[in-house]
């Protein structure tokens, strides 16, 4: 069928999208979300068909064009194409193999990764593989396919160096930014750290928030590569560069309902690391009440199936279980979590003590791991990194690289509006809930707020006098202020004995 082209100037991301109306759709035989294959001259392209029941938005003879399906056919309002009907990608019969509780082969994995990749799959469809491996969880050999069909459809970091190392937190615990104090004391022990970290999707700050309040951190892959052979590291965005593309995708599709399937969240960290080539690897699995891991068992598996898919990739693996049933530091939010940061680096008295306790132990194991420490002495090793100042040193080194904004904690601004939570009663803090101080965090603004978020005054075991703040929220909005205050009085984040 010969339509002519309307262009509704809206931009969907993926897939492509073409609207179409009723009577068209009828002559056609089409149907909400059937593939269509558009042709213009020598261009072609396949894309999900919508349908509108009104002639106003597009009117019969026509074909609505989002943004992207006019880009890849160089097409504009007026043009006249043919279209006609498509078939299914083949993936969609692998993902229905594994609705059924069938077994998936590298094969079937890499057609469903690269037909994610290619936007040839609707959001519903890798909706349902997402399900699938839910529901009938991947075993060993599906998960290391799925492992490396992600490597093997993405760009890969190569180094001449060796040891390549990384670090990978699970995640769900408030603040616990440790990768920008861990990769500045292995670099400084000449350690190459290729870290790409991602940016927030539920927290109040992803390390790359955090980080993009110090220096800019997207880079493509060959400016990546130039700042790492500078200076041995760098701390940049992941979704700048083609590492492993599929995963972000699929991310997106799991975080409406928080599905987290055990065999795709092995996939995704694993197969990111190996497309930096790193060689030693931390795993960081935090476990505790509102952590995203609550049960030792399960973090047990966990460690024991990192440890056995990495072999596969040659990625030689250590996994700490930590203590996960409080925040760590007393910054929640980007510009809150990078002054801890550069208070820990500078050796700084206002630093919170329990991030640079659990960053030296991190970074002393990398080092011992990565033969840069005896047996038993990492941790020396990295406290004297930091102590002597040369971990601030190559910090600095990172941020100029990486295009410094600010290098002094206290040039950092934090958001004006304040609203402290004190304490009822004399008494000691009994629990504080990651989950719920997040959520607090994300009320006031962070992390599209940079400068807004929580500080921590204290922790818990500490005492607390009658009036005395237990904790201030910052906001730039005194609308977002209230609803902080009132999360903190509705869900309460912080108990006293």
């Amino acid at each position: 069928m010969k339509l002519k082209v309307l262009d509704i100037d809206v931009a969907t991301g993926f897939p492509l999208i073409a609207i179409i109306n009723e009577s068209d759709a009828r002559k056609l035989d089409l149907h909400y979300d059937d593939r269509v294959k558009i042709k213009k001259g020598s261009k072609s392209a396949v894309a999900l068909i919508n349908i509108s029941e009104s002639s106003k938005t597009v009117p019969p003879g026509r074909i609505g064009f989002c943004e992207e399906v006019l880009e890849k056919l160089n097409s504009k309002s007026g043009d006249i194409v043919d279209v006609s009907l498509a078939r299914k990608p083949y993936s969609v019969n692998h993902i229905k193999k594994k609705l059924k509780g069938g077994r998936l082969n590298y094969d079937e994995m890499l057609e469903i990764v690269e037909d994610i990749i290619k936007n040839k799959l609707s959001s519903v469809e890798i909706t349902y593989f997402v399900s699938a491996c839910y529901l009938n969880e991947l075993d060993i050999k599906e998960t290391i396919a799925l492992t490396k069909a992600m490597i093997n459809t993405g760009q890969t970091l190569k180094f001449r160096s060796y040891p390549v190392a990384d670090k990978h937190c699970i995640g769900g615990v408030a603040g616990n930014r440790t990768t920008p104090i861990v990769v500045p004391i292995i670099a400084a022990a000449g350690i190459t750290v290729p870290k790409t970290s991602s940016r927030s999707i539920t927290s109040p700050a992803g390390t790359a928030d955090t980080m993009e309040v110090l220096c800019d951190v997207s880079f493509p892959i060959k400016k990546m590569k130039s700042i790492i052979k500078k200076t041995k590291a760098c701390l940049v965005w992941g979704g700048s560069v083609n590492l492993a593309p599929a995963d972000d995708k699929i991310i997106k599709i799991e975080h409406p309902v928080s599905l987290d399937p055990e065999g795709q969240l092995l996939a995704s960290i694993l197969a990111k690391k190996k497309s930096v080539s790193a060689t030693h690897l931390l795993i960081d699995i935090p476990v505790g009440k509102g952590a995203k891991i609550e049960s030792i068992a399960k973090a047990i598996r966990l460690k024991r199936l990192f440890e056995k898919i990495s072999k596969h990739l040659n990625i030689k693996v250590k996994v700490m279980i930590t203590d996960g049933s409080q925040p760590i530091g007393n910054g929640i939010g980007p510009a809150l979590e990078a002054r801890d940061i550069l208070f820990v680096l500078r050796n700084d008295p206002r630093q919170p003590l329990d991030l640079r306790k659990k960053s030296v132990e991190m970074a002393g194991i990398i080092l011992e791991m990565s033969g840069k420490a005896k047996k038993g002495s990492g941790r020396k090793k990295a406290l004297e990194i930091l102590n002597s100042g040369k971990a601030y040193s190559k910090m600095l080194e990172i941020l100029k690289a990486q295009k410094a904004k600010i290098t002094d904690p206290d040039d950092i601004s934090v958001s004006a509006l304040t609203y402290d939570l004190t304490a009822e009663k004399d008494s000691s803090i009994k629990s504080i809930s990651n989950s719920l101080i997040s959520r607090a965090a994300r009320a006031a603004g962070a992390p599209l707020d940079k400068g807004a978020g929580i500080y921590l005054h204290k922790k818990v075991g500490n005492r607390v006098k009658k009036g005395e703040p237990i904790l201030t929220v910052f906001s730039g909005n005194i609308g977002k202020l209230k609803y902080a205050a009132e999360t903190l009085k509705k869900y309460p984040a912080v108990c006293l004995r």
